[in-house]
């Protein structure tokens, strides 16, 4: 904890020796000083008269929590000659409106004409007004600002330099944000000069090159640039074809078309980028980003310093394999070709992919194992259930085969497949056919054998497919997806399938609405939510939590209630559809059959956690539970007592999470009313919640189990993965014909279906 007069705030060991600018975005929250320069369209309204309160205070706050995080952080700002146009104008309108109301002896006021103002006048005047207001707004957060004008000649004068170096320092130390300006009131026309022509040469024109100078000359380790552009563009913003482009390398400048300069400001955007580029010589990290829009403002500072993808990031380190936007457009563009592909050419691939895995059995766990060993030794040891399901064995190599192959068989009728005919009228046919989604991101945790799996049913389903793996799996899958792509060469569809290994944060990936559409996510709970929390503008299939319920009623079998109880809590407790919560019939307590379950569960070395009324019947209970809506995932699970089915479902649909569950009856008509009752993706009846799976299904694999009410629902497999389009064929009709005077009638009948393969 560091004080400065008498106010602690919390420091971050932020450490790190400069000279190289950082390479990856992911590496900018190590940033200990930071620039922050806010463009003339920032600060300035868009009348150019008067500064965007809102928008400032926004900026200062995020300057104070980055200030308080024991960052050193400082502002190059400009808009003085915009507040003082204000005041001045202010100022005129006044005189002449007291002056014309004297002279005429009237009330009654006449346009006023404004004059054209000086722009080294309104900075004069605009000056102190604005350095108040961020004196202001900064001691709303105890923090302290000082002002400092400097000119281009203050760094030909090397005393100067250094006088101004050493006052950003000491005002650093004492913990105060230095707010720097050029002084537009007297600063002379720029002097031609050997501009850009090395790494201590750059003449200060405007707040971009002072920015750049200051960066460099006080070591900063990040510069951010704020303007009214999201970046750096490959074509003019706003045209139909303009990209954002996300890293810029030096050499990149013909990759560029320039427009024209921001609205107010002396700097346009190809100012911009050589002030950039010549900080980023000097060893300073830059961002170009925008400022002024209201959904990002209110954090761009902050989402910057964090790593995540805003702006252009200037980056003089090339990555060595595609970028993940070339990734995705490559995704679509395989995925359409596989789409296109015959029904026995994809079923090959997944068949050869299946001969794959248990050719290459031997690299595929000697790569495992290395993941495995990784896990232990670095110090990051995973919790047993994530080793569990990070480990490959033979076993589960040779279970993945056979649901490949049963993928490959279903696959034949799956892309094309007509689900309905309709004659609207005679010669004018309409079809609904099925056609895969476009490109999914399936996104998943120490779960190797998931990518072959979403491969396989990626493949038969036509779609694009983008994966991304947790690092703690990284050999597994980097082999796996290997052979995946070997499997997929055979038809010349390679890059239908690709693996993410930049370092793309996930929730970078989420906001990729025009390259992805469906987010698939595969781990922990805390995993789904937060993706479904990221992703903007893309819909996310899957599940947050598998909380799933067995009800034992008071017709159970004693034979089936602790077989199915022991399989579907203990058989792999990490799984989703592993039982969490145990309802009792009241009537059971104290009964021989409730004693064997008690002592099954302690022989399996279950903890029981005692719900609410379960608590309530027993004088030494177990732990209460803390909450009925906890998913364990390991040995545990809680028991609590219902007075029959009709409460068994209502506390499944308050508390379950429309995963699966299960009720253990002999009595078919209390069955009956609980499947029909309880609104769950999958309801069973005398049978264990880990039945639902794709590959017990019958459905090969699965991609995930969705608990959405649209689309797809429980284990999706292959049919989830496909969408329809509509074909009509006509023969020169118009809607004109169909009108009340029209030489057409609609007929709308149902025409019978082609005969689905079943071989």
């Amino acid at each position: 904890v560091r004080c400065w007069s008498n106010i602690p705030f919390i420091t971050m060991p932020l450490s790190r020796a400069h000279g190289k600018s950082f390479a990856h975005r992911s590496e900018l929250k190590h940033a200990k000083r930071i620039v922050v320069k806010l463009g003339s369209a920032v600060v300035t309204r868009g009348d150019e008269c008067g500064l965007a309160l809102g928008r400032l205070a926004s900026i200062v706050e995020q300057v104070s929590m980055l200030q308080n995080q024991g960052r050193e952080m400082m502002i190059v700002t400009s808009g003085a000659v915009a507040f003082g146009k204000q005041r001045l104008r202010h100022e005129i309108l006044l005189s002449q409106s007291v002056r014309q109301a004297l002279h005429s002896g009237q009330s009654q006021l006449k346009d006023v004409a404004i004059p054209v103002l000086e722009a080294r006048a309104c900075a004069a005047a605009g000056q102190s007004g604005l350095m108040a207001l961020y004196e202001a707004m900064f001691t709303q957060y105890s923090i302290c600002a000082a002002q400092i004008l400097v000119t281009n000649l203050d760094f030909h004068d090397e005393q100067k330099r250094r006088n101004l170096n050493g006052t950003l320092h000491e005002l650093l130390r004492m913990n105060i944000v230095p707010i720097i300006n050029t002084n537009d009131a007297v600063v002379p026309p720029p002097e031609p000069n050997s501009d850009l022509q090395g790494v201590n040469v750059i003449s200060v024109k405007d707040n971009d090159s002072l920015a750049a100078r200051l960066a460099v000359e006080m070591k900063t380790d990040l510069l951010i640039v704020l303007s009214d552009v999201e970046g750096l563009f490959d074509s003019p913003p706003g045209s139909d074809d303009a990209k954002l482009i996300d890293i810029f390398y030096p050499g990149d400048q013909q990759s560029v078309t320039f427009g024209t300069k921001s609205r107010v400001g002396m700097g346009g955007m190809e100012a911009k980028v050589k002030a950039a580029l010549w900080a980023l010589q000097g060893g300073t990290s830059v961002v170009i980003a925008n400022g002024t829009h209201p959904k990002i403002s209110g954090h761009v500072i902050t989402d910057i310093v964090e790593g995540k993808k805003v702006g252009t990031f200037f980056s003089e380190v090339k990555p060595a394999g595609p970028t993940v936007e070339q990734q995705g457009e490559m995704a679509r563009a395989g995925g359409r070709t596989l789409a296109a592909l015959q029904p026995e050419q994809r079923a090959e691939i997944i068949y050869h992919l299946a001969d794959l895995l248990t050719d290459q059995r031997e690299e595929i766990l000697l790569a495992n194992k290395k993941d495995l060993e990784e896990a232990e030794n670095k110090g990051r040891r995973l919790a047993l259930p994530l080793l569990k399901r990070l480990s490959l064995s033979t076993s589960k190599l040779n279970s993945l085969a056979i649901g490949l192959r049963q993928i490959a068989a279903s696959s034949q009728d799956s892309v094309g497949r007509v689900i309905r005919r309709t004659r609207i009228a005679k010669d004018l046919d309409l079809e609904q056919v099925t056609v895969p989604i476009g490109v999914l991101l399936v996104i998943f945790e120490s779960r190797p054998d998931c990518l072959p799996q979403v491969s396989a049913l990626a493949i038969a389903s036509g779609n694009g497919l983008l994966l991304k793996g947790g690092k703690e799996a990284a050999h597994s899958n980097q082999i796996l997806h290997h052979l995946t792509q070997e499997a997929l060469s055979i038809h010349g569809v390679k890059d239908a399938v690709q693996l993410v290994n930049t370092r793309e944060e996930v929730e970078d990936l989420c906001r990729l609405d025009k390259l992805i559409d469906l987010i698939i996510p595969r781990g922990s709970s805390q995993l789904v939510r937060n993706i479904q929390k990221a992703a903007k503008g893309i819909p996310v299939m899957g599940h947050s939590e598998g909380i799933c319920h067995v009800y034992v009623d008071t017709d159970a079998s004693v034979e089936k209630v602790t077989r199915i109880i022991r399989d579907s809590k203990c058989e792999y407790p990490a799984a989703c559809n592993a039982l969490e919560t145990l309802l009792i019939h009241r009537d059971l307590l104290r009964t021989p059959l409730f004693d064997q379950i008690i002592d099954m569960l302690r022989v399996e070395q279950v903890k029981i956690h005692a719900g609410p009324k379960f608590a309530s019947y027993l004088t030494f209970s177990p732990s209460e539970v803390k909450s009925l809506r906890t998913e364990y995932g390991d040995l545990e699970c809680c028991i609590e007592v219902v007075d029959g089915v009709q409460e068994a479902v209502e506390h499944i649909h308050k508390y379950g999470s429309s995963h699966t569950d299960v009720i253990i009856t002999e009595n078919e008509k209390t069955a009956e009313f609980f499947l029909q009752h309880v609104d769950s993706a999958c309801v069973f009846w005398n049978a264990s919640t880990r039945f639902s799976d794709g590959y017990r299904f019958g459905l090969g694999a699965e991609v995930g189990i969705s608990t959405s009410r649209i689309h797809a629902r429980g284990p999706v497999g292959i049919e989830g993965l496909l969408t329809t389009k509509w074909l009509l064929r006509g023969d020169n009709h118009v809607v004109s014909d169909f009108s009340e005077h029209g030489s057409m009638k609609y007929l709308h009948e149902s025409l019978p279906l082609p005969q689905r393969n079943t071989n």
